[in-house]
């Protein structure tokens, strides 16, 4: 069994996670051509060498093309995934992810899973994310994943529900049980 931790002092994003895997091995273009068999239009990857607090890295982005994203449901997201040339194990890792996301937005909006639009998560730059941290696992052979204590942050954000508060209440959902802590750095 491979493992694989992660120190999360600085949180935790898609971008953050992609970018430790290309740091520590996947193929960029491998993984830029099994992202592309998901079909998506309107956004490129790039990974370039960054130097934080004197610490080197690799940053991923996503970079969106088009100015609006369509709002994208559950099925939609699995439909895509699906009809993916992934392995099945990505595609059923990835719409697990998913469906969990479903259901912590259906919780906070009083709603069914179905029935949840996703917005920032449904965009192309989280779907990028989602898959291709799934994708990096399964590139490097990693069985399971470990992580320290995740800082969540502190403050507000603006987002397409108005100003909420830092974690959000949807990722506060996902994180019930989970060993958080906010603060500066």
């Amino acid at each position: 069994m491979r493992a694989l931790y992660f120190d999360c002092f600085a949180g935790a994003s898609g971008d953050m996670l992609v970018g430790a895997l290309v740091d520590l091995g996947v193929d960029f273009e491998a993984l830029r051509q099994h992202l592309s068999s998901l079909g998506l239009g309107g956004y490129s990857i790039k990974a370039s060498l960054v130097t934080r607090a004197g610490i080197a890295a690799t940053k991923f982005d996503v970079e969106v093309e088009e100015s609006a994203q369509p709002v994208r449901r559950l099925a939609d997201i699995r439909g895509m995934i699906q009809k993916s040339q992934l392995s099945e194990a990505t595609k059923a890792r990835s719409i697990q992810i998913f469906e969990r996301l479903a259901e912590a937005e259906a919780a906070v909006h009083g709603t069914t899973v179905d029935q949840v639009h996703f917005h920032e998560v449904g965009a192309v730059d989280s779907i990028v994310d989602v898959v291709g941290a799934v994708l990096g696992f399964e590139m490097l052979g990693i069985d399971r994943f470990f992580s320290s204590s995740l800082r969540v942050g502190r403050g507000t954000v603006q987002t397409q529900h108005g100003l909420l508060p830092i974690p959000g209440p949807a990722t506060a959902e996902l994180l019930r049980g989970v060993p958080v802590y906010a603060g500066d750095l």
